[in-house]
């Protein structure tokens, strides 16, 4: 007897958790996204991202906006900075005396992909990575409360996990990159936007002492 009951189906409309993260940065926040899996972003179109050691990228904090988003990632921090700022960077170095120095501060521009860190509230296996729900609550948190007592070492601990996490995450419904750090500023023209010149003066000197520091760890070599 055959049966009239037809096979349970696939809804139509089921999202992926990949799509639902995909979706928030392109639709919320019109960012570019890379496809395939992980989750890349495009810089270069409506962000640069300078890359340092944690240490040095909290020492920076100071000089960024409300709104400037920020990523951690293991020991490494993210900072997104207007468009364009990565071309800038070597010669913004050599103009602050540091280009003559093997420093350990990086960025990416036009053509490059940097990690999605996940959007606030997400849950870490949305993003392909296995782990417990909330990481990208907890990012939220520390930067809710990095200004406080107990603010950044939440925020290192968020990033701690291997996959990039926002420290600041950006505000969809916002123009974002009108509180990004840009060249502009020097000249007065940038209206309230992070100076990205005092921004890489205090990264390239934090990156400097990290660097003297480890070099006085190393043991001496005798002949």
């Amino acid at each position: 007897m055959v049966s009239t009951v037809p096979f349970p189906r696939r809804p139509p409309d089921a999202v992926r958790p990949d799509d639902t993260v995909r979706h928030w940065y392109e639709n919320e926040l019109g960012w570019a996204t890379v496809p395939g899996t992980p989750l890349d972003l495009l810089t270069g179109l409506r962000f640069d991202v300078l890359e340092a050691p944690a240490e040095a990228g909290w020492a920076a904090l100071r000089h960024l906006g409300p709104g400037s988003p920020v990523a951690v990632r293991a020991d490494r921090m993210r900072l997104f900075v207007a468009a364009g700022s990565a071309e800038e960077l070597p010669g913004l170095l050599d103009w602050l005396e540091w280009g003559s120095l093997a420093l350990d501060l990086g960025a990416t521009g036009s053509g490059g992909r940097v990690e999605a860190p996940l959007p606030p509230g997400s849950a870490r296996g949305a993003h392909g990575v296995p782990g417990e729900a909330g990481a990208g609550t907890s990012a939220g948190a520390a930067a809710r409360g990095a200004a406080g007592p107990g603010g950044a070492d939440q925020g290192r601990a968020a990033g701690s996990q291997g996959a990039a996490v926002w420290l600041r995450p950006p505000e969809p419904g916002c123009e974002v990159e009108s509180s990004l750090p840009t060249l502009s500023a020097l000249g007065g023209g940038g209206g309230g936007a992070p100076d990205l010149v005092r921004l890489v003066e205090t990264m390239a000197s934090e990156c400097h002492r990290i660097r003297l520091r480890r070099g006085c760890t190393q043991p001496l070599a005798f002949s």
